[in-house]
């Protein structure tokens, strides 16, 4: 066990330690120096596009898990419907498609639509965002059904029996019963935004370049040791994230 996670985590502590090295090739030692982070600041077109996959993600996973919130709350909690099936299929295909072809049906989807109405004006961050919705809503549907099916209906039925209407009962348990599963929906699927390559290669243009297009881009050049700058900047946000979150918990506990 300690051996697995040692070779999962070994190369990421290597890219930490890199990127405090005066070298300029990014696996090489040569002293300590923060000259890399200076040089990353400096480097707006790599920011720019770190800022972008932020946005990007942030707005994707949003529309994801409402999505699939309604989705996965449609599966759980209906019972057979005509349709349900279908509708089941649907949500879940993106988890077994490969992103190449989701990637490339959506590039045509794009380049139809906007021959026959103009929008989308080209590819960009918005198209970036849908293609994400698109994979992020079937995770949190899976997510979000789960949770629900795994829960009885009796507080629901409690409360309508005590004279809540439908509305009421959903906003007061049936929401509060879906909310873990709706903050993990939308963490996974800003995870899989943040991290995406295919999707956003078909869907992206000049003016949507995310952070994972931008770095394998520069692959043809040649990296610097910024992009270990960067990395690492992105693992201290993480760990800071969960630490607070594990702080929040153990205060709500």
């Amino acid at each position: 066990m300690w051996a697995g996670i040692g070779f999962l985590w070994l190369p990421v502590i290597l890219l930490v330690g890199y990127a405090f090295s005066a070298d300029p090739v990014p696996f090489h030692w040569g002293g300590f120096s923060l000259r890399w982070f200076a040089a990353l600041a400096a480097n707006e077109r790599l920011l720019e596009a770190a800022w972008l996959s932020l946005r990007v993600a942030a707005g994707s996973a949003t529309l994801a898990m409402l999505l699939g919130g309604a989705t996965g709350w449609v599966l759980a909690r209906h019972g057979p419907f005509a349709g349900r099936a279908l509708l089941g299929g649907l949500a879940g295909a993106p988890l077994v498609l490969p992103e190449v072809v989701t990637g490339l049906s959506l590039l045509l989807f794009f380049v139809t639509l906007e021959g026959a109405t103009g929008w989308p004006a080209g590819r960009g961050a918005l198209t970036v965002l849908l293609a994400h919705a698109t994979l992020g809503t079937a995770y949190a549907a899976v997510v979000i059904q789960s949770r629900l099916a795994s829960r009885d209906r009796d507080l629901e039925e409690a409360a309508q029996d005590l004279g809540a209407s439908p509305a009421t009962a959903f906003v007061t348990i049936t929401l509060p019963l879906m909310a873990p599963a709706l903050a993990a929906g939308w963490l996974l699927a800003f995870t899989l935004s943040l991290d995406d390559v295919v999707l956003a290669s078909f869907t992206s243009g000049p003016a949507g370049t995310t952070l994972p297009v931008a770095l394998f881009s520069m692959l043809r050049l040649g990296m610097t040791p910024e992009v270990n700058a960067l990395a690492t900047l992105l693992l201290l946000a993480a760990g800071l994230a969960l630490a607070l979150l594990g702080l929040l918990l153990r205060r709500r506990a």
